[in-house]
């Protein structure tokens, strides 16, 4: 259960617990999103975001490399993250790559393409050799 999950500690030391979201736990991705979209907001144009995925991207810009531009973003974004107890996972987490999996496919700047695992055995098939195949 995720009830852990919903734990909150006072100032006081004690820990308390949800039980259930004040609307129902069925709201909480819901209710997630939204103070994700809220706390990224300044952040739009270089991290945007999908639910509990953020996706940081930067170029070169004004005589610093696309490098320093990307670290400068991430700080950025990890000092948001930080002011509002946000908390990565560091083994979900994928840096300075070109290409990032989403969603069952890989986006870079060069756009979109599946995932050659996702798409290894209907590559696989045999080729029709007549009308009769392609059905």
């Amino acid at each position: 259960m995720d009830i852990p999950l919903t734990a909150v500690s006072t100032p006081s030391g004690m820990l308390w617990e949800w039980l259930v979201m004040p609307q129902g736990l069925k709201n909480a991705p819901a209710t997630f999103n939204r103070m994700i979209l809220h706390v990224l907001q300044p952040f739009r144009d270089f991290a945007p975001s999908y639910f509990d995925d953020i996706f940081v991207h930067s170029r070169a810009a004004e005589g610093a490399t696309y490098h320093d531009v990307y670290l400068g973003h991430l700080r950025k974004v990890f000092e948001a993250m930080r002011a509002n107890k946000l908390y990565a996972n560091l083994k979900k987490c994928v840096f300075c790559t070109l290409e990032i999996p989403v969603l069952g496919s890989y986006v870079s700047a060069k756009g979109v393409r599946a995932d050659p695992e996702k798409v290894a055995s209907i590559c696989a098939w045999p080729e029709p050799t007549n009308s009769q195949q392609l059905h």
